[in-house]
């Protein structure tokens, strides 16, 4: 049989199964450069930092009670050092044929330039769903936690991932338009100094152009119920999967893909989405979302459900009502020390936040007039517990918010002993409920509400109860709490009282 013959007879076969062939060749190509990007060191350092953070944050005690809707948006950092990453060995891998001359031996295959690039584009792939999987490992090491309370949210969890996949498809057409090896690493300096410097202001505001962003954190100093936050985050993961898709069709079509009719189509699909996605999730914080911050802010008894638990009624939004418990341990421990008829007295602790600013307003909230009534945020652990405990004190002591915050005679020695006395070390708690951190002089006694005051005097009668004989202070403190808690009892009476022997001055306190 002839050459001629023999070819003639193959031909149809090789037509037959050409496409078919093809594509199992991109994939096969596909799944080549994946492994080829994931054992890339820059990628493996990225991965390495990215696990390493996930693992330091987690562990860390002020940590022990998330909020889940913050703790979907915390996944988000991490996996833009990943992307970055990505980019540049993504655009490195495109440029290997060039950088080694060896694009001219390509020509001879059946594997066309712009299947290649699909190839390097599906590349990335394996990469946004190992992102994925830290991602969705960080959540639920959250979620896991005994005082984790609130909901995330699967379209901010996808935001991470999406965002790797994003810079991957950058990195592939960034090299089928610019063929110079330094293009990709400028890209990444420059996207790192525009973020260093400000220029992305996700971290500033919550509304506008700033969602056109590949992250947006709008991390406020404290967590809001998340009927509260008003992100269009399904919005902007639509948003971001649209612009992925589009970078690595328009590199697919740059690079001869334009003869085929269905990348053109899926071209316009992505092109369509990103867009679509694009605008809706720059048109402001939707009404009944700021109609909803509104009645929170103003009339929280109405949004809000109450238990009680002994002496104390708590009302709480919804997602925080297992924090209830945490909250009853502090008040009942602080109440069990006061005296006279504080020591039966009926409280209520109300959630309160002002969200009628926005997220990102940490303005104090104004002390309540109503007797009794105990304000407490939306934070837990840590500092957050004497700053609750000295709340519930002051309340004890002067009866309501307002009076409690203009404290300013021996009445404080008696806030501060019941705060802090019966928690497990007193003067760290004391240190960290300072705002100036400090254990002598002056300061600033931090609160969800108004702050309060202490002078350099009795800073020294409370650490100098510290040392006394717990029992014996807490009879102190019931045998005498009339006058303890006597409007105009000096600190040096109050010592004398709780029986302290300390030099203190004046009760003078400079607002």
């Amino acid at each position: 049989m002839t050459a001629t013959a023999l070819t003639q007879q193959a031909a149809p076969a090789v037509a037959r199964s050409g496409p078919r062939n093809s594509w199992a060749a991109v994939l096969a190509l596909a799944a080549f450069e994946a492994r080829r990007l994931l054992l890339r060191l820059p990628v493996l350092l990225a991965f390495a930092l990215h696990v390493t953070w996930i693992v330091w944050r987690t562990l860390q005690p002020r940590d022990d009670y998330p909020v889940l809707q913050d703790a979907d948006r915390a996944t988000q950092g991490g996996p833009l050092l990943v992307g970055l990453a990505v980019l540049l060995c993504a655009n490195r891998a495109v440029l290997r044929s060039t950088r080694r001359d060896t694009e001219r031996h390509f020509a001879v295959l059946t594997l066309g330039v712009w299947r290649r690039t699909a190839a390097h584009a599906l590349s990335v792939v394996p990469l946004a769903l190992l992102t994925a999987v830290a991602v969705t490992a960080q959540f639920t090491w959250e979620a896991l936690k005994s005082g984790a309370v609130g909901r995330g949210s699967v379209a901010e969890l996808l935001t991470g991932p999406l965002a790797v996949l994003l810079f991957g498809a950058v990195g592939v057409l960034l090299a089928r338009l610019v063929t110079s090896a330094v293009a990709a690493p400028l890209l990444v300096v420059v996207f790192l100094l525009l973020f260093v410097g400000g220029a992305f202001p996700s971290s500033g505001q919550e509304t506008g152009a700033v969602w056109l962003d590949p992250v947006v954190t709008t991390a406020g100093a404290h967590p809001y119920p998340s009927d509260l936050l008003g992100r269009p985050a399904g919005w902007h993961a639509l948003y971001l999967a649209g612009l992925a898709l589009t970078a690595a069709l328009l590199a697919v079509l740059v690079s001869g893909g334009r003869r085929s009719r269905a990348v053109q189509a899926a071209f316009a699909g992505a092109l369509t989405l990103a867009v679509l996605g694009g605008v809706v999730q720059t048109g402001g914080v939707p009404a009944r979302t700021v109609e909803a911050r509104v009645r929170a802010s103003v009339a929280p008894e109405k949004e809000q459900r109450c238990v009680r638990r002994g002496q104390v009624r708590y009302c709480a939004f919804s997602e925080w009502l297992p924090r209830v418990a945490g909250w009853a341990r502090v008040a009942d421990r602080v109440q069990a020390l006061a005296g006279g008829p504080a020591r039966g007295r009926d409280l209520l602790v109300r959630q309160r936040v002002d969200v009628r600013g926005g997220l990102l307003d940490d303005a104090a909230l104004a002390p309540s007039t109503r007797p009794g009534q105990v304000t407490v945020g939306t934070s837990w652990g840590g500092n957050r517990v004497p700053e609750f405990s000295t709340a519930v004190a002051g309340v004890l002591v002067a009866g309501d918010e307002k009076a409690a915050s203009v404290v300013c005679d021996g009445r404080m020695v008696t806030v501060m002993w019941l705060s802090l006395a019966w928690q497990s070390d007193p003067e760290s708690a004391l240190r960290g409920v300072r705002l100036d951190d400090s254990l002598t002089g002056s300061a600033i006694v931090v609160s969800r509400t108004e702050p309060l005051l202490m002078t350099a005097g009795q800073t020294k009668v409370v650490r100098a109860l510290f040392d006394r004989p717990f029992y014996g202070v807490a009879a102190r403190v019931k045998a005498h709490w009339a006058e303890l808690t006597t409007p105009g009892v000096t600190t040096v009476r109050a010592a004398e009282l709780l029986g302290v022997r300390a030099s203190v001055g004046a009760d003078r306190c400079a607002r």
